[in-house]
């Protein structure tokens, strides 16, 4: 595929707790575009699922959006998507945060390469 396709895809979304979102956007990737839409989600006990897959859905059909970073913990509420979802970009990465350590066990991504290499 042609590079000059994905050449606008310059953001990086995340879906994540506070302190994982902070952390982010002190970081520098915080962006807010024309139609008000933020590239960024803070998950808290009072986020109902449907809009955690809301954020994603509406994050995975950007034109503008690289990478969406999830902290796996969030992820495995939308579990049923994050598995059926299997387009290049952008490219969904799991991320641990501070009080839920990473689980290879659960990572989308990680399983797909498995299953390519037949481990």
């Amino acid at each position: 595929m042609s590079q000059a396709v994905h050449k606008n895809r310059t953001l990086i979304a995340a879906i994540g707790d506070e302190d994982t979102v902070t952390g982010l956007l002190l970081a520098g990737i915080g962006d807010v575009d024309a139609h008000q839409r933020a590239n960024f989600v803070v998950v808290d006990s009072k986020t109902t699922q449907e809009q955690i897959e809301e954020a994603f859905t509406s994050f995975t059909k950007r034109k503008d959006v690289a990478i969406v970073l999830i902290n796996q913990h969030i992820a495995d509420d939308i579990r049923g998507i994050l598995d059926e979802y299997s387009a290049a970009f952008p490219t969904v990465l799991e991320i641990p945060s501070k009080d839920h350590p990473y689980d290879p066990t659960k990572d989308s991504v990680l399983k797909r390469v498995q299953l390519l290499f037949g481990d």
